[in-house]
Formats: structure tokens, C-alpha cells, sequence
């Protein structure tokens, strides 16, 4: 009697829908277990990764701390690389930023050529760092300013044997050259090269970088204020088949430039002296 009854048990509905639902609790379970393990080994290979050492180099630019009113400085690097180390995070987070300097302190120091250490502002305490180069040496000179005239050269090689150059304008006068003091007595002149083109047969118009050269022709390394001008050349026709002209641009007015603003800083500090002598 018992075995017919258990028989008919396992035959109902009831004993199916039992079974079903056990087996549906034993699935859940198993599924959001392995989810759950899953999320667990996730979670911990992002805070491994986040948390691990990393090394990385960046470039970043060269401040240079001078009074630059008073002083030319020559010699340093406009970039430097520094290699940071720390909590990957961080890393990632400093490179992509670059908030911090690197600078070379040259208040404190006057003319002449300086070894300077590179020091850093606003890396965060977490890091370790190393600058590229650490140390630079650089040239302290003093600052000068004048004001010479442009001269214009025209090169015309290249025109027809028919036409000719006339007379070739600027369109400044004069421009203010800074540098050091020992560049600027180089100077003989401020030229405003000009290359006519072949077969150009009709007036033409160039914008041109100034250049100060010496009386070799060699480019002297000083700031020009503008940089550029524009020249115009007039050319035209020659019915008498003359050969072309070129204006040659003398380099004494340059020159006397130089000398008169030497004379003139002279004048002012003997009668600063004298002044001072007079207190």
C-alpha cells in the first residue's frame, strides 16, 4: 500500500512543480554565485592595477625665474624631461595634467656663466622625480636696447637683360634691436634681403624677416622688433637695354646708430655721476 502511494506521489502534479521549483533555486543560486566571484576578481585586479608602481618620463618646458628687464640670458634648454614614479593613479593623473613646474632660480646672480640646479613646484609628496638634465649652465649678460635703421637689399640677378629695379622702399624705417651688450656692438647693419624672382616683369611686393648681421655677413643673435617688414621693388622696362639696379644700402648710418646710442647711455651716466658728485 505504501510503495502505490509513494508511486503515485512522484506521478502528480504537485511532486513536478516541487521538483521544478527546487531545481529553479538550485540554478539561481549557482548563477549569481559565479557572477558575484566574478565581480569580487574584478574589483580586485582594478584596485591592484590602480594601486601598483608605475615609472613614467614626460617633457615639460623650462621656466627661468631672471629679471629679464635687466638681463639676457643664453646657454638653457627650452624643455627638460622628468621621470615621475608612484601609485599608478597618480602617475596617469600628473602626466595627463603637468601641473607643476620646473624652474632655474637666477634671481640671486649677475653676469657672467652660472651652473644652476633645476628645481621643482607643486609635484605631489606621493611621487618620486628626476629631472633631465638636473643642472644647467647658462650666460648672464646685460641688456641692451637700440633703434638702427633698415637697409634693403635687392637681388636682381634674375631679371630679363630688358628691365630694370628702381628704387626699393620699406615699409619701417627703423626697428629696436635687444640683446646682450657684446651682440650688439657686433651689429653692422639691419638688412632686409630681397630675391627677385626669374622673368618677373612687373613690380613686386615681399613681406621679409630682418635679419642683424655683422660686418662678415654673419647673423648676430638678438631680438628684433618687428620681425618682419614689407618691401616693394619697382621694376620696369628698360628701352635702352641698361642693366639692372640694385640698391645697395650703406651700413654707416647703421653703424652711427651704434655709436650715437653709446654715446648718448655715456652722456647719461657721467651726468648721473656728476649729479651724484654734486649731492
Amino acid at each position: 500500500m505504501y510503495d502505490k502511494l509513494t508511486k503515485l506521489f512522484f506521478k502528480s502534479h504537485t511532486f513536478l512543480r516541487i521538483s521544478a521549483l527546487v531545481l529553479a533555486i538550485l540554478l539561481f543560486v549557482y548563477v549569481n554565485g559565479e557572477k558575484l566571484q566574478n565581480v569580487r576578481d574584478s574589483d580586485s585586479g582594478n584596485s591592484s592595477t590602480l594601486t601598483s608602481t608605475v615609472k613614467k618620463t614626460i617633457t615639460v618646458p623650462l621656466n627661468v625665474n631672471v629679471d629679464s628687464d635687466k638681463y639676457v640670458v643664453t646657454g638653457y634648454p627650452a624643455n627638460v624631461k622628468v621621470t615621475i614614479t608612484g601609485p599608478a593613479a597618480l602617475v596617469t593623473t600628473t602626466s595627463n595634467t603637468q601641473n607643476f613646474k620646473i624652474a632655474a632660480d637666477l634671481s640671486k646672480l649677475g653676469t657672467g656663466t652660472h651652473k644652476v640646479k633645476l628645481k621643482e613646484t607643486g609635484i605631489n609628496k606621493d611621487l618620486s622625480y628626476a629631472i633631465d638634465p638636473s643642472t644647467i649652465t647658462v650666460t648672464i649678460a646685460t641688456r641692451k636696447t637700440v633703434t638702427l635703421p633698415v637697409d634693403i637689399q635687392v637681388n636682381s640677378d634674375q631679371l630679363p637683360d630688358s628691365y630694370k629695379v628702381g628704387k626699393a622702399t620699406s615699409s619701417i624705417d627703423s626697428v629696436k634691436v635687444t640683446g646682450a651688450s657684446a651682440d650688439i656692438s657686433k651689429i653692422n647693419r639691419i638688412i632686409a634681403s630681397v630675391a627677385i624672382p626669374k622673368d618677373t616683369k612687373s613690380d613686386l611686393s615681399r613681406k621679409v624677416t630682418l635679419q642683424a648681421i655683422d660686418s662678415n655677413g654673419n647673423t648676430v643673435n638678438v631680438v628684433i622688433s618687428p620681425s618682419t617688414t614689407t618691401v616693394k621693388v619697382p621694376i620696369s622696362h628698360d628701352s635702352n637695354g641698361s642693366s639692372s639696379e640694385s640698391k645697395t644700402s650703406s651700413a654707416s648710418s647703421t653703424s652711427q646708430a651704434i655709436s650715437e646710442s653709446d654715446a648718448s647711455e655715456s652722456s647719461t651716466d657721467s651726468s648721473s655721476s656728476s649729479s651724484a658728485s654734486s649731492n
